[in-house]
């Protein structure tokens, strides 16, 4: 009678034990689902939406510069976007406003310029704009100088900040 009751004691805690394994290996799998999920949120069309706000302020801050200053410009605007100190969204940092003593001020000039919303009118600058888009966004190709550069200005403007220059590429300065 002792060796059936062990046996039954013995069968009810490997019972107990499978159940919570198999629970266990559940919550770890439906956990990993849901982490998957969250990670790859980013579709298709959204990445395009990126890609395509990237293009235009590229096209309209250094569409007529070399290759690297037009890479320096989508890089400040990616590096923005992963501040934490400006939207984390590509779209929104490059339409971003503020009111400074009730003016609206863009964070990139142009945007504040109603006749540049309209579709960019140099077919092959855009073209090149999108292509460098692609690089910087896509590839992640990068200029190691302006890795920390959040801010930049034409080299004929000067407002006058405290900031730490960090590079000069084309006809913009660089600041972190």
């Amino acid at each position: 009678m002792i060796r059936i009751i062990k046996l039954t004691v013995y069968l009810l805690a490997l019972l107990a034990v499978t159940i919570v394994s198999v629970k266990t290996v559940n919550y770890k799998l439906d956990h990993l689902k849901q982490a998957r999920t969250e990670v790859s949120q980013v579709t298709a069309d959204m990445r395009q939406k990126q890609l395509d706000c990237l293009a235009r302020n590229i096209y309209h801050e250094a569409g007529y510069e070399p290759f690297e200053g037009k890479v320096a410009v989508a890089q400040v605007t990616i590096n923005r976007a992963e501040s934490g100190q400006f939207p984390s969204d590509i779209c929104q940092v490059v339409y971003q406003k503020n009111i400074v003593y009730e003016k609206v001020l863009c964070q990139f000039s142009w945007y504040c310029d109603q006749a540049s919303l309209k579709k960019p009118m140099n077919g092959p600058v855009y073209t090149e704009s999108m292509e460098v888009a692609k690089k910087v966004l896509l590839e992640g190709f990068r200029i190691d100088s302006i890795k920390s550069a959040l801010y930049y200005h034409a080299d004929y403007v000067n407002p006058g900040w405290k900031r730490q220059k960090v590079a000069q590429v084309g006809r913009h300065i660089f600041y972190r």
